[in-house]
């Protein structure tokens, strides 16, 4: 009686874990920047590491070299930095890293597009569509210019200057159009892996966007933190003779900092 008891005790728990699925963590395309703020006395040559990884749990894919890199910078005008780009490797796996230096005041809007990677276990492809703002010696502008990818978060709030605690606020757009009640997933990026998560949930947060596509969020700790606002694409990619849906996020990374007392 005892054996057929544990029997069906195994059999209940294997059914539960096999039809129930577990949780998937959460991809994030990355562009971090050396620094978010360049100063005169700085000097103007900032590093920016491109990558593709869970940031919180410090866990890396392999990246391959991105369809476009770029600058957009105040007056409008967009570089190509893709010839800028070196491979490097993160814990064995493909990034890429550039040296890049500001030649003028304003914001500039680093982006990539990277190649389609295909995640087998969710059945789809990613495409996060990567954006980081840095500061060029103080004049405050060109950090809300649209890019024109096809999907893409605009800050509502200054991406830089961020305290921490301050809230966030950003308008996802896909197509070129708001995307009203999206999923905007929150994550940290977790470097010397400083901070623990008491459960699956505080790894990866979820805000949604509100019926104008807008978002709001408070970062509770210093560091650089990711917002991936996601959704369908129109298209599908095919692999080994099967159609599969595309996933697009429209990726944005703001930093904050602790507030400094004076010595």
């Amino acid at each position: 009686m005892k054996i057929l008891k544990s029997f069906a005790l195994g059999f209940l728990i294997s059914v539960f874990f096999l039809g129930v699925p577990l949780k998937a963590h959460a991809h994030f395309g990355m562009i971090i920047p050396s620094t978010e703020i360049v100063t005169q006395t700085q000097g103007g040559e900032i590093s920016l590491t491109i990558m593709f990884a869970h940031p919180f749990e410090r866990n890396w894919m392999d990246m391959a070299k991105p369809v476009h890199f770029g600058a957009k910078i105040r007056g409008g005008k967009i570089e190509n930095l893709l010839p800028l780009l070196k491979p490097i490797k993160i814990q064995g796996h493909q990034a890429w890293k550039a040296v890049y230096r500001l030649k003028r005041p304003g914001d500039y809007v680093f982006f990539d597009q990277p190649q389609p990677y295909f995640e087998p276990a969710e059945g789809k492809f990613i495409i996060h569509y990567t954006k980081v703002i840095v500061n060029g010696y103080g004049m405050e502008e060109g950090w809300d210019a649209k890019v024109g990818l096809d999907t893409e978060i605009i800050p509502l709030s200054r991406p830089y200057g961020l305290y921490t605690g301050n809230v966030f606020r950003g308008l996802v757009l896909l197509y070129g159009k708001p995307a009203p009640f999206c999923r905007v997933e929150v994550e940290y990026n977790n470097v010397g892996e400083k901070y623990k998560a008491p459960a699956d949930p505080f790894i990866n947060q979820v805000v949604k966007t509100d019926q104008n596509g807008v978002f709001t969020f408070a970062m509770p700790a210093a560091g650089w933190w990711g917002f991936a606002a996601l959704n369908e694409g129109k298209d599908k990619i095919k692999h080994k003779g099967k159609s599969y849906p595309v996933e697009l996020g429209a990726v944005l990374w703001v930093r904050t900092r602790d507030m400094e007392r004076k010595k």
